[in-house]
């Protein structure tokens, strides 16, 4: 089954748990796919996520259920349930979903959680293509995800767990599955060998699947060497939601990470909690996000600057115009797909300022003259609650001496700097990002 030619880097998607929780349908992933399609594909938004519980057949809308009723195959894999999916009746698993996505140029991917589900335990499946069956490789208790029942651990030292995640991995693929989620393996602590059979899996059946790792609640920088060789994101928090205080939390964790983010993996901030949120998720009930517009421009600038992939997390049909405007500024998301040594160099009580640089090879939709003459970017942010007029000269920015203006990434506008000074009045939890112009 054949996918897009290429993936936006870091990834930008969509992301079915913040409005939905671990009870999405086929005809909420097709609505959002398709607005996707329609107005967020152009802007490198490529990849549609079926988030937890797809298995499930009466998922919990405010919580999990304290007994999984998993639907499994012969072999203990987890299935589609057909009365939310029915595409997958006749045994044909994501496959009808994954052409479906792929037909409109996106890619599919699904949420799993480490280890093999209590299900195929309890049933004793045997492990495709051994002798082994899940009871032999099932975990002790205390190696349990302590927040999803779903799930057992799996014996990091036994064959059969191997071979358990190949089986897995190949069926996904068998579905046309291009990105896959797995959850409980960073919580802490981190489960460096899951993730390792987990990578040799995704060789194993081809490669070709983007790999994301979750929840990074305690991830220390220790292992950013292991996370980069084994998948391409990381989380680096636990669950992020519309709340102003988390948002300002995120800024450490972008600073820790920053120095290690690359083409070849990254440390993920978590999705935006962009849009209408809610609407059968286990946080809050439904609502537009509580984020102010200033507050979701700050998001995205920072995501983006920080290089942290995009996956965002509200029902986009319903999602104001506003939000969906933010997410389609090329000009801002061309720092997350070409931005190189990003890194904060100014934190001053309120005032944030990070830099990054952006390398000159081809970006989606971004204006050939800044991506030949204006490389150095910068985010200034106020994280304060009201309204601050930031003065800053080129040489606090990190600017060369010769800049004489700067292109807004925002708004697009051009801004005469004076004697080497930039100033604006950014607004209350407001951000400010711009290109700088020599010569000008």
């Amino acid at each position: 089954m054949t996918s897009p030619a290429s993936a936006t880097v870091p990834p930008r998607g969509w992301n079915s748990w913040d409005c939905f929780g671990g009870s999405v349908t086929e005809q909420e992933v097709l609505d959002n796919a398709r607005f996707l399609r329609d107005h967020l594909l152009p802007h490198g938004w490529d990849t549609v996520v079926v988030d937890i519980q797809w298995y499930e057949p009466d998922p919990g809308i405010n919580a999990y259920n304290s007994v999984s009723n998993a639907v499994i195959d012969d072999y203990g894999r987890p299935q589609p349930v057909v009365s939310r999916f029915p595409s997958a009746a006749n045994g044909r698993g994501f496959s009808p979903l994954a052409e479906a996505l792929h037909a409109m140029g996106l890619r599919f991917g699904v949420h799993l959680m480490r280890g093999i589900p209590r299900r195929a335990v309890q049933a004793d499946s045997p492990i495709l293509g051994t002798s082994y069956t899940a009871r032999d490789i099932a975990a002790p208790e205390s190696e349990r995800c302590p927040w999803n029942p779903d799930y057992e651990g799996v014996l990091p030292d036994h064959p059969g767990s191997q071979a358990w995640y190949d089986s897995v991995f190949a069926l996904l693929t068998q579905w046309g599955v291009d990105f896959v989620k797995v959850d409980d393996v960073l919580y802490p602590p981190i489960r460096r060998a899951d993730i390792t059979m987990i990578h040799r899996a995704i060789e194993h059946a081809g490669g070709g699947i983007i790999l994301s790792l979750s929840p990074g609640r305690e991830l220390s920088l220790e292992h950013a060497a292991f996370l980069r060789d084994n998948a391409e994101m990381w989380r680096v928090s636990d669950d992020l939601w519309d709340d102003w205080p988390a948002i300002v939390e995120q800024f450490q964790r972008a600073a820790r990470w920053a120095h290690v983010q690359s083409d070849d993996g990254v440390g993920d901030l978590d999705m935006l909690p962009l849009g209408r949120l809610g609407i059968r998720a286990h946080v809050g009930g439904p609502r537009d996000s509580r984020l102010t517009l200033e507050e979701q421009r700050t998001v995205v600038t920072l995501w983006s600057i920080a290089r942290s992939p995009l996956m965002v997390g509200g029902h986009l049909p319903d999602s104001v115009p506003e939000t969906i405007a933010l997410l389609q500024a090329d000009a801002v998301l061309a720092v997350g797909e070409r931005g190189e040594n990003c890194r904060e160099i100014i934190r001053d009580q309120e005032l944030v300022v990070w830099r990054s640089t952006l390398r000159p090879d081809h970006c989606r939709n971004t204006d050939a003259a800044v991506k030949r003459d204006k490389q150095e970017v910068r985010a200034v942010f106020n994280l304060g609650r009201s309204p601050r007029r930031i003065r800053l000269h080129v040489d606090d920015l990190g600017l060369p001496a010769a800049t004489a203006a700067v292109l807004d990434l925002w708004s697009g506008e051009t801004q005469t700097l004076t004697d080497g000074w930039w100033q604006s009045v950014v607004p209350a939890h407001g951000a400010s990002m711009f290109c700088a112009v020599t010569g000008h």
